[in-house]
């Protein structure tokens, strides 16, 4: 009888779980911070290469992969999140200036 291989199925709920937290963290970080904290999701993106690159454990090296590209779209979704602050999709913050929207 063959076994059954997990890693793959973790790999993708951890994937899924990952991608799932950083929607609030993005939102949450515009929100107290604004775009100007992008270098942070950066730094966490490529901590993140650097450990999938000597972490041996397929499993593990493979979760440190998708958190560091998740990191890495943040970047992009951090300054995407502040035009859907201004178009009034997502709330302001009043003790935060805004660039003038038209």
């Amino acid at each position: 009888m063959t076994s059954i291989h997990l890693d793959g199925l973790l790999i993708g709920i951890i994937t899924f779980l990952i991608i799932g937290l950083f929607h609030p963290i993005v939102v949450k970080t515009e929100y107290y911070w604004g775009k100007k904290c992008w270098w942070v999701f950066l730094i966490c993106g490529i901590s993140g290469i650097i450990a999938s690159l000597f972490i041996e454990r397929v499993l593990i090296s493979a979760i440190c992969g998708v958190f560091a590209f998740s990191s890495f779209w943040s970047i992009k979704e951090v300054f995407e999140q502040e035009g859907r602050v201004l178009k009034g999709w997502f709330p302001k913050n009043p003790k935060r200036k805004y660039p003038d929207h038209k």
